[in-house]
């Protein structure tokens, strides 16, 4: 950012940091160019800023929208990243469990079949994560 970061903008950070971690933002800035850089931006402050900081609805709600959103678009690294966040918002297996079933009714078998796949896996990495 070349100028001075608007408040939004770092209440996005924040809120993208308390979400998805530390980590996951700090290699996202790393990996980050003069190319992709407004557009970094422009999520960090619209959807982290904007969104997901209103207080209408907690972190564990955002998150188990969001996955299902994830899953009905076929988006699959993005419904990975958010199943892993769960970890930060309180979300439960069983609440993605509960938002994948909405999704085969609403948006197909397949894509809910898919999308539980990919938290299958996503939950089994974690699991051995936290056992070492």
């Amino acid at each position: 950012m070349n100028e001075t970061p608007s408040e939004r903008y770092r209440q996005g950070m924040a809120t993208r940091r308390a979400v998805l971690g530390d980590a996951h933002v700090d290699r996202a800035a790393a990996i980050s160019t003069e190319f992709d850089r407004p557009f970094q931006e422009l999520i960090t402050e619209a959807a982290w800023g904007h969104v997901w900081s209103r207080p209408v609805l907690t972190k564990r709600e955002r998150s188990i929208v969001t996955i299902a959103l994830l899953a009905a678009l076929g988006q699959d690294d993005e419904v990975a990243m958010h199943v892993r966040a769960t970890a930060n918002t309180g979300a439960t297996r069983e609440d993605i469990c509960e938002a994948l079933l909405h999704v085969a009714i609403y948006a197909g078998v397949p894509a809910a079949n898919h999308a539980i796949k990919i938290a299958k896996q996503t939950f089994a990495h974690m699991d051995a994560e936290k056992a070492a």
